[in-house]
């Protein structure tokens, strides 16, 4: 490269990360907090508190992830809660009985079964709109959060209680493939398997396309109906793994332990910049979302925020963000 041309590509490069915070201020606002955060409380920058970090991490992730295409395709996923608790404690209830692995796989399935459900009440009942798929999955989180109530009489069930083998679910807790943790390998293996479909496959752009426009997608030949089960599909399976996840962390299954991830995972992704509206998003954009939340609350606790104060600017971010999104796509329109 030229003298000449490399002070023209450094003020594009410039302008590009101009661009990126001012279209991104909520970005600004967790790096500023995070700055403060590392100054005031040295607790911040060592070791046991990016593991904790990481370890929370964990359920979120999997849960936005599978939130992503459910949203990009213009549709929304209030069941995710209900999965992850009645996926939690099947899978906790069936170790003693049929082993772990077989227990994990059952549990996934269940996380799949609810997918498929959500699917199939959305496109007999003609919800197409995200409003009508709010309320649908909203009644099957109570329906599948009852269920779980139901099975295990309300009572938790422990980890820590079964009388066979446990070695996987300590293994996604705290083991390792070389300097990497089980769960960062499971997270990463998910993240390239949903980016190929998202970025390289017909179904990642039917996804798009739908969101973007659902009555053009279905004259230009894209299968809705299709698309739908599938992006409930990958939610509830998405939702499965993160409870397998978070019953390794936490070594105990609680019928009402997924309750929180719903409104969380939303959160992660619209602040990774996924259209609220359908059209447009990224599963690696959702990454970087979740990250920003969890360093927001790590924060805000080492600060000592009251949690009651938490939930007030967990809900201010999500409407600022919503806000900006729409700003942002009027300002396309125009």
């Amino acid at each position: 490269m030229s003298s000449a041309t490399e002070p023209i590509v450094g003020r594009v490069s410039s302008q590009r990360a101009i661009n990126l915070l001012r279209n991104n201020p909520i970005f600004v606002a967790i790096a500023l907090l995070v700055i403060i955060t590392s100054l005031v409380e040295p607790k911040f920058l060592t070791a046991a508190n990016f593991d904790n970090i990481l370890r929370q991490f964990g359920t979120l992730i999997f849960a936005a992830l599978g939130m992503t295409f459910v949203i990009m395709a213009g549709f929304l996923d209030l069941s995710i809660g209900g999965i992850i608790s009645l996926v939690a404690v099947v899978t906790v209830t069936l170790i003693d009985k049929v082993g772990q692995g077989p227990a994990i796989l059952i549990g996934i399935s269940v996380g799949l079964l609810c997918g498929l459900i959500n699917s199939a009440l959305i496109i007999t009942s003609g919800a197409l709109s995200q409003a009508e798929s709010l309320f649908i999955t909203f009644g099957m989180s109570l329906v599948y959060g009852a269920v779980a109530l139901m099975y295990v009489q309300g009572v938790t069930q422990f980890l820590t209680y079964s009388t066979t083998d446990i070695s996987i679910f300590n293994a996604i807790n705290s083991g390792g493939i070389g300097f990497l943790s089980v769960s960062a390998v499971l997270f990463l293996a998910c993240l390239a398997v949903l980016y190929v479909i998202e970025r390289r496959t017909y179904l990642g752009r039917a996804v798009v396309l739908t969101g973007g426009n659902k009555v053009a997608a279905r004259l230009a030949g894209i299968p809705i109906t299709r698309t739908i089960v599938f992006i409930y599909a990958v939610s509830g399976v998405m939702s499965a793994i993160g409870a397998v996840v978070l019953v390794s962390r936490v070594t105990l299954a609680d019928p009402t332990m997924g309750t929180p991830y719903t409104t969380q995972a939303i959160l992660a992704v619209v602040v990774g910049g996924t259209a609220l509206a359908g059209g447009r998003g990224s599963v690696l954009w959702t990454v970087v979302g979740t990250l920003l939340l969890i360093l927001l609350n790590n924060c805000l606790n080492l600060l000592g925020v009251s949690s009651y104060i938490q939930f007030v600017l967990r809900g201010v971010i999500l409407i600022l963000a919503i806000w900006l999104d729409r700003v942002k796509q009027d300002s396309v329109s125009k």
